[in-house]
């Protein structure tokens, strides 16, 4: 989940024992995002596709840490198409060249890892395939971009103004409403990432922080809107949306990635 504020905590480095409980939290967290992402084909269920990830997490020792989130009870979102955000499962079925998203965060021995990924449903005659996998493309590269700058002496900025640029110059928007954030003890810890902004503003980075880098993107305009269950964004023109996410934590001269499918 993203965007959420609960119990800020200091932001500060982790010594070694709490990084090496955040490494096992994000093996947990990707391997389940990677099951769920094989999972996606059509016929499915978004809900059985939350399913998969809550057995995965469940069989090597993890425990959801949306449960941490008043009201929810899944182990991930699923957003499909316009979705953006926070899509509680249902039991609607993937149909061949969907644009699912799937969102997850894994809690080990009280350490949490948050990690997002979005794919193309395969089937025969999918409508705009290539304009599909140019849009995928662009967002996972923006991912990698703004991870590449999470090294210690850079700025948040750094990292926002990374993503900004790869997403805007092939066309389409970084939602301005919804960010990234730190992550350890909280899911949503200090400091938030925004995918927008100037390089070299910002926080200072030091060696060890923890942050969960997120590329929230549209086809289209940033603007997004509430749907009527409380808990979905959508794009508010209907254009397609896109998410990618990595909990990584700041190194000296290169980021280590957490979650890495």
């Amino acid at each position: 989940m993203v965007g959420e504020k609960s119990n800020l905590s200091k932001m500060k480095s982790r010594n070694h024992y709490e990084l090496e409980l955040m490494k096992k939290s994000g093996k947990i967290a990707s391997f389940a995002l990677k099951k769920a992402l094989e999972k996606i084909k059509v016929g499915v269920s978004e809900f059985e596709v939350d399913k998969t990830a809550q057995e995965e997490i469940y069989k090597l020792g993890g425990d959801l840490s949306y449960k941490s989130v008043p009201g929810y009870k899944y182990a991930t979102c699923v957003t499909v198409n316009e979705q953006v955000v926070h899509g509680i499962p249902t039991e609607r079925k993937f149909m061949p060249g969907d644009l699912v998203s799937v969102d997850l965060a894994v809690s080990y021995k009280g350490w949490h890892t948050d990690c997002a990924w979005s794919v193309i449903v395969e089937g025969q005659k999918i409508e705009d395939k290539k304009q599909k996998e140019k849009f995928l493309k662009t967002g996972e590269q923006a991912l990698w971009d703004g991870i590449s700058q999470a090294i210690a002496g850079n700025r948040i900025g750094d990292i926002s103004a990374a993503i900004q640029t790869r997403i805007e110059s092939e066309g389409y928007n970084v939602v301005r409403s919804l960010v990234g954030h730190g992550i350890g003890r909280q899911l949503h810890e200090e400091p938030e990432i925004p995918g927008v902004g100037k390089a070299g503003v910002g926080v200072i980075l030091k060696k060890g922080m923890t942050l969960a880098i997120e590329v929230i993107y549209t086809q289209g305009s940033y603007e997004v809107i509430l749907e009527q269950d409380g808990w979905t964004y959508s794009t508010a023109d209907k254009t397609w949306a896109g998410l990618f996410e990595m909990t990584v934590i700041v190194g000296k001269d290169k980021a280590e990635v957490l979650t890495e499918m």
